[in-house]
C-alpha cells in the first residue's frame, strides 16, 4: 500500500478543517454580545439610579423626595410612548446607527442630569432618556440573535441580557454608594462616561445590519397577529405584573413578618439569586426554551406560596426571595427570546410590544401594588400573585405550537409555511 493511497486529493481540505469551522460556527461573539450587555446595564443604572440617591437629589434640587421619585416615572412613561412608534418608523434604517442613536440619548440626558440645576429639565432629560430606553430594548434581541446561527440565538440574547441583573444587583448599590460619597452629579456624569466608551465600543466590535426593507414591512397590526405573539405578550404582562406588585412593595411585606430592617440584604438576595436563573436560562434555553419558562412561572408561584406561608421565620424568607430571583433572572431573556423566534423578520417591532407590556406592568404594579397594600393589607397579596401566575402558567402551556413551543424550532419553521404567511395576510 503506497502512501499516495492515504493521501487527501489535491484540492481536497485537511480533516480538521470541517471540525474548526464547527467550532467557530459554535462560537459565540462574545466582544459584540457584551457591548449589547452594557447597553442593557447602563439603560437599567440610567433609570434606577434616581431611587438610590433620593435625598441627595431632593436637598440638590430643592425638591421633595417624591418629586424625584417622578423621575423614574417620567422615565417609564417615556419607554411606554415611543417604543412601539419609534420602532416602527425606523425599521429601515441601518441597525447599528439606530443602536449608537438610542446611546447617544443616555449621553446627552444623563449629562444634563449631573449638569442642570433646573428640576424642569431634569425631567425632560429623563422622558428621552425613557425614550432611548424604549428603541435600545426593542433593539438587542433582534441584534443579538443575528449575530449567530438559529442554534445559539437563545445563548446569545441571553448574554446580552446579562446587563439586567448586574445593573440590579451591582450596579444600582455602586451606583448608590458613590454617588452618595461623591456628589450625586458626578454618579449621573459617571454614566454619560460610560455611555461614550460604550459608542466607541460599539462602533469598533458590533456588527452593522441592514434595516428591514420597505416591501417586508408588516404593519402593526399583522405583527400583533403573528401565531404565537399575543399568547407572549400576555405572559409578559401577567407575570411581570406579579413580580412588580411583589417589588415594588416588598419593604412593607418584609416589615410585617418582622424584617423590615432587612429590605437591603433582602434584595441583595434576589439580586446574587437573578444571575444564577439568567445563567441557568443561557446555559439551557435554546433545546428546553418551554420547559424553562414554565419552570420559571412554577418557582415564582412556589416562591409566593412560602412567603405567604412563611410568617416570622427569616430562614424561609430568605429562600423563598432566592427562589423568586432565580424564577426571574432568567424571565426577560426566555421571553424575549421566544417572542424573536416567534416573530423572525419582525422582531424587532414584536420587542416593542414586549418593552410596551413591561413597562405597561411596572406602572400597574405600583397602582395596584398600592391599592391592595391600602385597602386589604399584604396579606392580599398572595392570592393575587397565585392567580396572575396561574394565568400565566395556563396560557404558556396551551401555546405549544406557537410562542412557546415544544420544539425548538417549530415556531420558526411554522411561520415559513405558506399556508401560515397566507393567514397572516389575510388578517
Amino acid at each position: 500500500m503506497t502512501d499516495s493511497m492515504h493521501s487527501p486529493r489535491p484540492g481536497t481540505p485537511p480533516a480538521h478543517v470541517p471540525a474548526a469551522a464547527d467550532r467557530d460556527r459554535d462560537r459565540l461573539p462574545l466582544a459584540s454580545l457584551l457591548a449589547l450587555a452594557m447597553a442593557a446595564f447602563i439603560t437599567i443604572l440610567t433609570e434606577a439610579l434616581p431611587a438610590g440617591l433620593l435625598p441627595q437629589m431632593a436637598q440638590g434640587l430643592g425638591v421633595s423626595e417624591a418629586s424625584i421619585g417622578q423621575t423614574v416615572t417620567i422615565y417609564a412613561i417615556g419607554s411606554l410612548v415611543a417604543a412601539i412608534p419609534l420602532v416602527a418608523a425606523t425599521r429601515s434604517i441601518r441597525r447599528r446607527a439606530l443602536l449608537l442613536a438610542a446611546i447617544a440619548g443616555f449621553v446627552l440626558a444623563n449629562t444634563v442630569t449631573a449638569l442642570s440645576s433646573g428640576y424642569a429639565l431634569i425631567l425632560a432629560a429623563r422622558f428621552l432618556a425613557g425614550v432611548s430606553a424604549g428603541l435600545l430594548w426593542a433593539l438587542l434581541a433582534g441584534y443579538a440573535a443575528r449575530m449567530v446561527p438559529a442554534h445559539l440565538q437563545g445563548r446569545a440574547i441571553s448574554v446580552a441580557m446579562v446587563g439586567t441583573p448586574l445593573a440590579l444587583s451591582l450596579g444600582v448599590p455602586a451606583g448608590t454608594f458613590l454617588g452618595a460619597l461623591l456628589g450625586w452629579r458626578t454618579g449621573f456624569g459617571i454614566m454619560s462616561g460610560l455611555a461614550l466608551i460604550l459608542m466607541a465600543w460599539v462602533r469598533l466590535r458590533v456588527p452593522d445590519y441592514a434595516g428591514q426593507a420597505k416591501g417586508r414591512q408588516l404593519p402593526l397590526r399583522r405583527v400583533f397577529l403573528l401565531p404565537g405573539v399575543r399568547p407572549v405578550l400576555f405572559a409578559v404582562l401577567a407575570f411581570v405584573l406579579a413580580h412588580n406588585i411583589l417589588y415594588i412593595y416588598v419593604a412593607p411585606f418584609l416589615a410585617s413578618v418582622g424584617m423590615g430592617g432587612r429590605t437591603d440584604l433582602v434584595l441583595l438576595v434576589f439580586g446574587l439569586s437573578s444571575l444564577l436563573g439568567i445563567w441557568g436560562a443561557g446555559a439551557l434555553i435554546d433545546r428546553h426554551l418551554r420547559a424553562l419558562t414554565l419552570a420559571s412561572i412554577a418557582l415564582f408561584g412556589l416562591a409566593v406560596l412560602a412567603l405567604g406561608i412563611a410568617g416570622r421565620m427569616p430562614a424561609m424568607v430568605y429562600l423563598a426571595i432566592g427562589i423568586w430571583g432565580v424564577a426571574f433572572g432568567g424571565s426577560p431573556t426566555l421571553f424575549q427570546t421566544a417572542l424573536a423566534k416567534t416573530a423572525g423578520d419582525a422582531a424587532d417591532v414584536a420587542q416593542s410590544m414586549l418593552v410596551t407590556a413591561w413597562n405597561t406592568a411596572i406602572a400597574a404594579g405600583g397602582v395596584a401594588g398600592g391599592l391592595l397594600l391600602e385597602r386589604l393589607g399584604v396579606a392580599a397579596f398572595t392570592p393575587v400573585l397565585l392567580a396572575l401566575l396561574a394565568a400565566t402558567l395556563a396560557v404558556v402551556w396551551a401555546a405549544r405550537n406557537h410562542g412557546f413551543p415544544a420544539s425548538a424550532y417549530q415556531t420558526a419553521a411554522s411561520l415559513t409555511r405558506p399556508e401560515t404567511l397566507s393567514a397572516i395576510s389575510r388578517k
